[in-house]
């Protein structure tokens, strides 16, 4: 496995990422101007490559100075169990050094553990209008 780690979105073929996506079972409905403005106003991202293909992603959310938020952590299943996860979430939160860090997951509480989070609170969220529809891909709604 020829894995490579980046925080560069050269090269990132925005239409594969997302049928990548989908067929991984990881989409959220975002189009591929959506994914790439996502991660473009990111904080932080790492992207995971084999090649030219894009088999992992993780971003940060952050104000730079005491609270950040985790999202998008995604590695292709072909690929899990091999440590790409735990490689890009190092590289991710390595610049977040006296954060907050907050993350939340539906299914992969121990891989956090293991990365030294812990539980804590109760996750809350909610949606403002409709999603996904009042968002510009140039800049804010």
């Amino acid at each position: 496995m020829g894995v490579t780690y980046t925080d560069s979105l050269d090269g990132v073929d925005w239409d594969a990422l997302r049928a990548t996506l989908i067929a991984d079972d990881f989409h959220n409905g975002r189009t591929p101007e959506q994914l790439r403005a996502s991660f473009a106003r990111s904080a932080g991202v790492c992207l995971a490559r084999d090649g030219d293909r894009v088999i992992g992603t993780a971003r940060v959310l952050s104000d730079g100075v005491c609270n950040a938020y985790v999202v998008d952590v995604w590695t292709h299943s072909d690929y899990r169990g091999h440590g790409v996860g735990s490689a890009m979430m190092r590289q991710l939160l390595e610049p977040l050094q006296g954060q907050h860090v907050y993350l939340f997951t539906d299914d992969a509480e121990e891989f956090y553990l293991k990365l030294g989070f812990t539980p804590r609170g109760v996750g809350l969220e909610t949606v403002v209008g409709k999603w996904l529809v009042n968002v510009s891909p140039g800049g804010a709604a």
